[in-house]
């Protein structure tokens, strides 16, 4: 680790042990991705991305893992692909925005995998989730789409 980072990583800890609690703030998490998370998504789209991926988990429309989300972006499937940017090894994962840029699906990276299990109903941290669109959530899932396809693409 450089000797900006241990700083990074100090001062948050300290932060987060004088706010008495283990909930973290969108600074924190953002602080901690690693190196391929771009684009990363703002706090508020990344509590849009949570709402949805939330909407469609209860409706049992989601992709979750990375072999399974790979596997449908694949066949062809549509929708969003949410990524998290806290994911170690990044070898795990590092082909999907390769593929999801090949067949024209946004994606976006979100700072915490154990935030993005929990809203998609699991226990356990998920790096990737696939929305799939569907009409009880549309309007959240095309909220999402507008913000996700407006980021700038890294180079």
């Amino acid at each position: 680790m450089t000797k900006v980072k241990k700083e990074k990583v100090a001062a948050v800890e300290e932060a987060t042990a004088a706010k008495g609690g283990n909930e973290r703030s969108y600074q924190e998490l953002a602080a901690n991705v690693n190196a391929i998370a771009q684009p990363l998504a703002t706090r508020k789209l990344s509590k849009k991305l949570y709402k949805c991926v939330k909407k469609a988990s209860r409706l049992k429309n989601i992709r979750r893992g990375v072999k399974e989300v790979q596997k449908f972006i694949g066949k062809g499937e549509k929708g969003i692909v949410v990524l998290a940017g806290d994911t170690l090894p990044i070898d795990v994962y590092c082909h999907l925005p390769v593929m999801c840029e090949d067949r024209n699906l946004p994606y976006a990276y979100i700072p915490s995998k154990v935030d993005l299990g929990t809203s998609a109903g699991s226990r356990r941290p998920t790096c990737v989730i696939m929305i799939k669109p569907h009409e009880d959530y549309q309007e959240a899932y095309n909220e999402c789409l507008e913000a996700v396809t407006n980021m700038p693409r890294p180079l």
